[in-house]
């Protein structure tokens, strides 16, 4: 029998290959996006899509609830991958910023895994594949919004997995790193959306700013970058295997994070970290 499958944040990079690429596998997938004219680009490209806004509650119950009248009721899997980065010093965030990257980033994620997790439960049987960060697993400077959801994804599935083992839905992290796709330029937006045009010339971080947002621009560092078909392999297996495994590490700085966080004082952390910040520029 086919399997169905719901990925969010299908408009672009990791979303939009994931949704093709298991297509071709012969999954039945319903891939969904913010905005409607990308909803009705899917569309055109032969894909089900469905409009899908993390920070509308009603767009989630609406799309969850068309995807099982798509589905006749079953859904195999769910990929949480719908989010973005609001580049910015911890000093510089409005708290009204930090709850809309959250909304996006988190609690849309919980609201519809909430959703979604009945339906498995009643199959006996499901995938729950959250798209996390190398962020989750390090905090990095000026992303402190980003690393802050991220962290949060990271508690939050190791909880899930837990409470619903031996109900035979399976809970993965992917952890991808950098991955060349739309997300640095979609940063940028969102700086001079939440953090403001005046934090580059009045910020004590304005020097880091200048340089930091010039990088993001030009698509961020391109050190170890690798293309999104990287991540849906990992997601392949999550979906796919008969045991999925808890955590999968993408590119080689995740990798080497996930090791270095374990064996390195949290001193010692933080300065190979504003190493690594500063080879950034």
């Amino acid at each position: 029998m086919q399997k169905t499958i719901l990925i969010t944040g299908c408009s672009t990079g990791i979303g939009y290959r994931a949704a093709h690429m298991l297509q071709e596998r012969g999954w039945r997938v319903m891939a969904s996006c913010r905005k409607q004219a990308d909803v009705e680009r899917l569309i055109g490209e032969g894909l089900d899509c469905v409009q899908l806004d993390y920070q509308d509650s009603q767009s989630i119950h609406r799309a969850f609830e068309k995807t099982l009248e798509w589905s006749d009721g079953k859904l195999d899997a769910l990929f949480n991958n719908g989010a973005y980065g609001l580049p910015g010093a911890i000093e510089d965030l409005p708290v009204d910023a930090l709850r809309r990257q959250f909304e996006t980033n988190f609690f849309g994620w919980h609201e519809l895994t909430r959703l979604v997790i009945p339906v498995m439960r009643q199959q006996e049987q499901g995938r729950i594949v959250q798209c996390s960060s190398v962020l989750g697993l390090v905090a990095m400077d000026y992303r402190g919004a980003y690393n802050a959801t991220k962290f949060a994804l990271e508690g939050y599935t190791d909880t899930l997995r837990l409470e619903l083992h031996g109900t035979g839905i399976q809970v993965s992290l992917i952890e991808p790193g950098p991955i060349a796709t739309e997300f640095s330029k979609t940063a940028v937006k969102m700086f001079f959306e939440e953090i403001g045009e005046e934090a580059k010339t009045k910020s004590p971080f304005a020097k880091s700013y200048e340089r930091r947002l010039s990088m993001l621009s030009k698509g961020g560092t391109t050190k170890f970058k690798l293309q999104p078909d990287a991540v849906v392999e990992k997601l392949i297996h999550a979906i796919e295997a008969d045991k999925a495994k808890p955590r999968y590490f993408v590119t080689f700085p995740t990798k080497l994070m996930a090791v270095l966080r374990r064996v390195l004082s949290t001193k010692g952390l933080d300065a190979f970290l504003r190493l690594a910040a500063k080879s950034e520029e």
